[in-house]
């Protein structure tokens, strides 16, 4: 496959972390090719790595050694103003906690990454409708974060992360502070983005219900890919993986 295909590869991925004399080593070589506009899962128990990974993916944290490339960029070579620009430009970010700003309404927590990228007011107006459309809040544009509900946060959030038109969306236990239907609905809102905006989506998540969305599921252990499942390996009923990890 050519190397154009993939939207995100990491070769011998390794993070360190220093606490006093000891040093833990949260990732551990891990190499991972992700194709463009998959939807990807990232599983595995706590302290497995998986968010370590996700934020090395993501360019909010510095591998000790090895590399990302995000569309055949290489990251580390990046300077901080051209790493600020593919991160505003390329990936959308979505977190479990919404990281919404409490005093701004949901269209302006919208249109806010919009700003940083430079686009006329207007426009990035006109763009925040639209996502907020999108994820079925185009009838709460002027409320604020507390006059919604957390799953509505969380469409707020998912509607800022397309602000840009990313290439990319990194989403960190997207569903981790919601209700099993809640969360239900926002897994097939992603899924439905994805499909439509062709837009990648890698998720690290503890939610076994992502799993029946995933075109792969990259699990976790130690630091390391333990094993990738397809599509076609995935198609067994997500009680039959709870009980199996």
């Amino acid at each position: 496959m050519a190397s154009n295909e993939y939207v995100v590869r990491t070769k011998g991925l390794i993070k360190e972390f220093t606490m006093g004399e000891e040093t833990l080593r949260a990732l551990n070589g891990v190499d991972l090719d992700i194709i463009r506009g998959e939807y990807i899962s990232i599983m595995g128990p706590s302290g497995s790595g998986k968010s370590t990974l996700f934020n090395a993916i993501g360019g909010l944290d510095k591998p000790s050694s090895g590399s990302v490339f995000i569309n055949d960029v290489d990251m580390a070579q990046l300077d901080a103003s051209e790493l600020a620009y593919l991160r505003c430009h390329t990936i959308g970010y979505i977190f479990q906690s919404y990281n919404l700003i409490p005093v701004m309404s949901a269209l302006e927590n919208v249109t806010l990454p919009t700003i940083f990228a430079g686009m006329p007011t207007d426009e990035g107006i006109e763009r925040g409708i639209e996502m907020l459309n999108k994820v079925g809040l185009g009838h709460r544009l002027h409320h604020r974060p507390t006059e919604l509900s957390g799953g509505q946060q969380q469409r707020v959030a998912i509607a800022r992360s397309l602000a840009n038109r990313p290439s990319i969306v990194l989403a960190d236990e997207p569903t981790g502070n919601l209700d099993l239907k809640t969360g239900t609905e926002i897994i097939e809102l992603l899924r439905e983005l994805n499909k439509k905006e062709g837009v990648t989506i890698i998720s690290a998540t503890h939610d076994y219900k992502m799993v029946d969305v995933s075109d792969r599921v990259v699990w976790i252990r130690d630091g390391k890919v333990a094993k990738i499942e397809e599509r076609a390996d995935l198609d067994i009923k997500v009680g039959e993986i709870e009980g199996e990890h």
